[in-house]
């Protein structure tokens, strides 16, 4: 059954509006995390000037959802500002942080501003595996701190976990940590590889035994047996669907005004500090191509028994070389959850 928020996707596409944007305000951090995708030199960010119209633009354009992220983006000194001029224009504001900088009294304003909810990252329950991850000694207790400090203010808090080499076995405890604080726990078991195309983050990630575990995990997909079960051929409601909302319904804007499809698909689409957001939104060639294609457009994918259930990212397929190509990463999870191989491994296996 389709939920509401997949209902309003698909109505938010089929209408040309872009429902959800995510917004990074800098890339600067003051963490230095072994599996990210950013630079962290500041090539001149947007000005709050700047913010401020892209702001009102998105509000013109329809935009509901606004995430703002970094790097970390209360580094900004005009953080509290933009978060207050969003609020001010109706936008449903989530924010993306490590947490390092938010004390209690950051806490109380961020209550004050009524944000949905805040994300921040927790990599281990073990100070030394979370510190060593993000390069920063007793980065572990901050975080936690500040989820405590925005829980007690009555704020919606997410612990979010990404999973990899160095933390593999760690996710139940975080997601047992989690619970204890009264917050959510969300669990991304992918490596993105950097946006300047290097790929050697991916070296990083857990494959085998290790992800195989996190893929049939009750206590992460509930009792979803369907899930991991052998899925059926992929019917014409499958074949025609869209790829996933990047660019649909949704794209990211970067610090220094670059528009792309979603923060893990860096197709170049327009910048907003040359035109403005609405243009982009409509016109961009880049945009248009991405638009135009279904599922039966993807040579291997449309023909692929998981069509219908596979979590195929059109960016990580771009970073491999072709955004209607598959992702090799969704390929090796759609493998590890049910066992059949998928189109693109079947292909290579017959070219061996």
């Amino acid at each position: 059954m389709i939920s509401l928020a997949e209902e309003l996707n698909a109505k938010a596409a089929d209408a040309g509006i872009p429902l959800a944007v995510h917004l990074d305000l800098t890339w600067r951090c003051n963490e230095r995390c072994v599996h990210c995708y950013l630079d962290h030199d500041d090539q001149g960010e947007m000005t709050l000037a700047e913010i401020r119209r892209l702001l009102e633009e998105l509000a013109a354009a329809g935009v509901f959802h606004l995430t703002l992220s970094g790097g970390e983006p209360l580094l900004r000194k005009d953080f509290f500002a933009i978060v207050g001029r969003a609020r001010e224009l109706g936008f449903n504001v989530k924010l993306k942080t490590n947490g390092i900088l938010i004390r209690s009294p950051e806490a109380a304003r961020l209550r004050a501003l009524a944000l949905d909810s805040i994300q921040i990252s927790i990599y281990s329950h073990r100070p030394e595996i979370h510190d060593a991850i993000t390069r920063v000694n007793g980065s572990l207790a901050r975080s936690l701190a500040a989820a405590r400090f925005l829980i007690a203010q009555g704020l919606r808090v997410k612990l979010a976990h990404v999973l990899m080499r160095q933390n593999r076995g760690d996710y139940p405890e975080v997601q047992a940590l989690a619970r204890d604080i009264g917050a959510g726990f969300v669990l991304d078991p992918t490596i993105t590889p950097h946006l300047n195309g290097d790929r050697s983050l991916l070296a990083l990630g857990v494959a085998g035994e290790d992800l195989r575990r996190v893929l049939k995990d009750p206590e992460l997909i509930g009792n979803a047996g369907e899930f991991c079960s052998p899925p059926a051929p992929p019917d014409d409601a499958v074949l025609d669907a869209r790829p996933c909302s990047a660019g649909h319904s949704a794209c990211y804007i970067s610090p220094y005004g670059d528009l792309y499809p979603c923060v893990q698909f860096p197709l170049a689409c327009g910048n907003v500090r040359k035109q403005p957001f609405q243009e982009i939104w409509r016109d961009s060639a880049p945009l248009q191509e991405v638009r135009a294609v279904r599922i039966r457009d993807l040579p291997v994918c449309s023909t692929c028994v998981h069509a219908g259930s596979c979590t195929r990212c059109p960016g990580l397929a771009f970073m491999e070389g072709n955004f209607r190509g598959p992702s090799a990463a969704d390929c090796e999870k759609s493998y590890l959850r049910t066992g059949i191989l998928s189109a693109a491994m079947r292909r290579a296996a017959d070219h061996r």
